[in-house]
């Protein structure tokens, strides 16, 4: 492996974009924790590009690597301190919950290849889902609507509709019944 000839694709647009964010999230963002001011951080995610419903709510503590790759449907939540670290886009559906220190990963490398190439792999959460406390998804999965993510598990593969997979890596608990 030579990581001299490493290269990604962003571009310098990308990267001001970046340093622009980075800035605003410290200054316009982060600051304003209160309940009071959900609107205004999804007004803020706007602005840079987010595809977010004024119903959701997003943790002033939340991480957003790019919020021009992030979908957030109508009353869906990203907990505090979750970590959307999306470099490839990441699509949430309506009525999703995903908890405190969750992590989302929409980027890997190809390590089959001398020079490490960034692989940009989206994710996608269906609507009613809910990753648990702590819960890691990895690049490229799907977890499809009502599907249940228990928490500190490990999503290496997709999750099917109505599930509730656990572990690490996760498997299949059960399937999830309604009353």
């Amino acid at each position: 492996m030579d990581l001299s000839t490493y290269s990604h694709s962003f571009s310098l647009k990308n990267k001001i974009s970046r340093l622009i964010w980075n800035f605003a999230r410290l200054i316009i963002f982060r600051p304003f924790a209160s309940r009071l001011f959900k609107t205004w951080r999804v007004l803020v995610l706007k602005c840079f590009g987010a595809k977010i419903d004024w119903s959701s709510h997003v943790y002033a503590s939340v991480k957003v690597w790019a919020p021009w790759n992030l979908e957030l449907g109508k009353n869906s939540s990203l907990g505090p301190k979750v970590d959307c670290y999306n470099q490839g886009k990441i699509s949430i559906g309506d009525n999703t919950i995903i908890s405190q220190k969750a992590y989302l990963c929409a980027s890997t490398h190809d390590y089959t290849k001398k020079d490490f190439p960034l692989l940009l792999k989206p994710i996608t959460i269906g609507n009613g889902v809910w990753i648990a406390a702590d819960a890691f998804i990895a690049p490229g999965v799907s977890v499809e609507n009502y599907a249940v993510v228990a928490a500190r598990s490990v999503v290496i593969k997709d999750v099917e509709e109505n599930s509730i997979v656990g572990g690490n890596p996760s498997k299949l608990i059960k399937f999830r019944s309604f009353e």
